[in-house]
């Protein structure tokens, strides 16, 4: 999971390829054209981004993606392009109750659902349940 990423900047998911000198290599998850990210761009992987919630503790993404799986049965989500921001922030409050609505803004939603409808189409739900290779190492010791 920790080869998937998000680069400010850019729309949608991309996948690491390489590393370069000046930055990394990256693949666009749905059309595989290949692009520089350079080392001043904001890249983060997935596994590291987190949603706020009502008691200060942060969720990790991944929960919330299986989360959204585990609703929809691992189908397409809402489409954050057609739904209105009420009709979001209730779809997030049944993925998660108790995120903090104060700190959590709908463009944050939207862009949730849009990258769980991304990796759905690319038939990569699959990889929420991947264990890092941080984790796995923690498992053999």
């Amino acid at each position: 999971m920790k080869e998937i990423l998000s680069i400010s900047g850019y729309s949608g998911l991309f996948k690491l390829v390489s590393s370069t000198k000046n930055g990394i290599i990256v693949e666009d998850i749905e059309t595989k054209k290949r692009m520089p990210a350079y080392s001043t761009s904001k890249v983060s992987s997935l596994r590291d981004i987190a949603i706020f919630k009502d008691d200060g503790e942060e969720v990790s993404l991944i929960e919330v993606l299986k989360n959204i799986g585990k609703k929809e049965k691992n189908k397409a989500a809402v489409d954050p392009k057609t739904a209105d921001n009420e009709k979001l922030k209730a779809y997030f409050a049944e993925i998660l109750p108790n995120y903090d609505r104060d700190r959590v803004y709908v463009s944050h939603i939207k862009k949730v659902l849009t990258w769980y409808n991304q990796l759905q189409r690319c038939n990569m739900l699959d990889v929420l349940d991947e264990k890092d290779d941080d984790a796995k190492a923690d498992e053999k010791e």
